[in-house]
């Protein structure tokens, strides 16, 4: 697929770019989509989750009454799950929800993901570009005259570009990242991916192209 690169006026530049078809067109697997998404989210999860136990619980262990004669249930000390105070059973422990996906399976949820996105013509090449400062205004300006003003924008850049990453904090419908933090999850969740000339490249270098 070739399109045409723009620069952040909207204005076509003249030159053109090839999304490789092994990346941008490969027949897209659902199935390993959900389970790339599935590991995104899982990671999110800090796991610091705690309830204590009955040993974990402050008070006295004293056996609260006699075990027999008393016409009711027996019962130990007062830190038992039964009564109120007393330690959780079963309850959460800190734990990791992250679990291991393959490499190859990774790659082709990211390459389902952008062919899905190249499909749907949701994928615009900008040249590179860089704000002399932080501002959010130049931002604004830019994503109006490249028509994306008003969707759910991905932008990769090739390396971490600290002014545009400034320039777009505060907007709660753009996320910019370096094409090395490229994941399936985030080229989904958003309506138009926005990409930098040498991001293509270090995109095609990632899945070794």
């Amino acid at each position: 697929m070739e399109l045409s690169v723009l620069n952040i006026a909207g204005k076509e530049t003249g030159k053109k770019v090839v999304l490789n078809d092994a990346i941008f067109a490969v027949e897209p697997n659902n199935h390993a989509i959900y389970l790339d998404v599935k590991q995104y989210l899982a990671n999110q999860r800090q796991g610091t989750h705690k309830a204590k136990q009955r040993n974990e619980v402050a008070g006295s262990t004293r056996k609260l009454k006699k075990q027999k004669g008393t016409g009711g249930a027996r019962s130990g000390s007062i830190l038992s799950p039964v009564f109120v105070g007393g330690g959780r059973v079963f309850g959460p422990v800190p734990r990791d929800y992250g679990f291991k996906l393959n490499k190859k399976l990774k790659q082709l949820a990211r390459k389902s993901a952008l062919s899905y996105k190249a499909k749907d013509s949701a994928i615009t090449v900008v040249e590179n570009f860089t704000f002399e400062a932080p501002k959010t205004k130049e931002f604004i300006t830019a994503a109006k005259n490249l028509g994306l003003s008003e969707k759910k924008l991905l932008v990769v850049m090739h390396e971490t570009d600290k002014n545009v990453v400034l320039s777009a904090r505060n907007l709660k419908n753009v996320k910019v990242i370096p094409a090395s933090n490229l994941n399936t999850y985030d080229v989904l969740n958003a309506a138009a991916v926005l990409m930098t000339e040498t991001s293509v490249e270090a995109v095609n270098q990632m899945f070794g192209l």
